[in-house]
């Protein structure tokens, strides 16, 4: 686990092959509840090669020093992302009228 929020990745290796490729992470808030959303990839066995981009954003707690995972939302597809981005952008223009 991590003690540090800056130190949370989602890189993930398994028999020597990185299965989870972390390409960026943005940390939405920090303290006790921590909230992050990464930009991975996943290792395509079938193709021998990553596939598309995916995104997730995740929620940590942190417990006796310790961040852990408490929930997480996996965005699909870049057209999920860019349908999510543009009602979020919708919803806080309507608020900032």
């Amino acid at each position: 686990m991590f003690s540090d929020v800056d130190d949370i990745t989602i890189n993930y290796e398994e028999d020597g092959v990185r299965v989870v490729e972390e390409l960026d992470k943005a940390i939405l808030s920090k303290g006790a509840w921590a909230t992050i959303i990464f930009r991975y990839r996943q290792w395509e066995q079938s193709k021998g090669d990553y596939g598309p981009d995916r995104f997730t954003i995740r929620r940590y707690r942190k417990m006796n020093d310790e961040y852990r995972q408490q929930a997480k939302f996996n965005i699909s597809s870049v057209d999920q992302a860019r349908k999510i981005v543009e009602t979020l952008s919708g919803w806080i223009r309507e608020t900032e009228s």
